[in-house]
């Protein structure tokens, strides 16, 4: 395959491949997808932030055997750019945050190995959110690093829908009917998606054409009265 010189080379001892899908299913592939879109667009203006999903990151130079792929991950202080893979001793720390979505063949990984991986690489808080409902219990969990080992972050009830602050991005994560959000506590407001802000500026679009035509309409009909008028006031001159 033809090398875009433009684009950073792959490295043949680190792929960016491991040769599984992104996603088991529609729920999976959703959640994840949302979750990058949301945190992308949350610290796309920030030149010190890195957001990323599925993508290989390699802890153990040498070792290429030694890698995670997380559904999704953000690491502050990281530079903002596009990778082939995330190689530990090239960057500057591992991710802070880091969140999985479970799924048959992985939920059992997420709650075994990955945990005690991300713990042993130091990321300040792990996540998992479940969209069916079938792996976990609570389906969405936040665990903040503590002295080695994984907490549980505290969790209310807010609107029906299990809600966590997330110290390190300074959110709350709320499982609201299969659907993992992201809220600013500054707000209140939940944070739109890629699609959502898509839809909602189309949405401004039309409000923004709707509202010029109907001026169109008056202005004309104002100058149609105006014509007349002077068309009735000649005549009576």
């Amino acid at each position: 395959m033809k090398q875009n010189p433009f684009l950073p080379a792959e490295d043949p001892l680190y792929p960016s491949s491991d040769g599984l899908p992104l996603a088991e299913n529609d729920w999976q592939l959703e959640a994840i997808l949302d979750a990058v879109g949301v945190l992308k667009i949350r610290y796309g203006s920030r030149p010190d932030v890195y957001v990323s999903g599925d993508l290989l990151i390699y802890y153990e130079e040498g070792n290429p055997r030694k890698s995670v792929a997380p559904d999704v991950f953000v690491v502050f202080g990281a530079t903002n750019h596009r990778r082939n893979v995330y190689k530990l001793w090239e960057e500057p720390k591992a991710p802070d945050f880091v969140l999985e979505v479970a799924s048959e063949n992985t939920w059992k990984e997420d709650l075994g190995r990955k945990r005690a991986l991300y713990a042993e690489l130091g990321v300040r808080e792990y996540w998992l959110f479940d969209p069916k409902d079938e792996y976990f219990d609570p389906p969405l969990q936040g665990l903040v690093l503590r002295e080695g080992a994984y907490r549980a972050l505290p969790a209310l009830v807010d609107g029906g829908a299990r809600t966590i602050r997330s110290d390190v991005l300074g959110l709350d994560l709320r499982a609201d009917r299969g659907m993992l959000r992201f809220r600013d506590p500054a707000t209140g407001e939940c944070l739109r998606s890629h699609a959502e802000e898509w839809a909602a500026r189309s949405e401004l679009a039309k409000a923004l054409a709707e509202e010029r035509l109907a001026r169109d309409e008056a202005t004309a009909a104002l100058r149609s009265a105006e014509a007349r008028i002077a068309e009735l006031e000649a005549r009576l001159r």
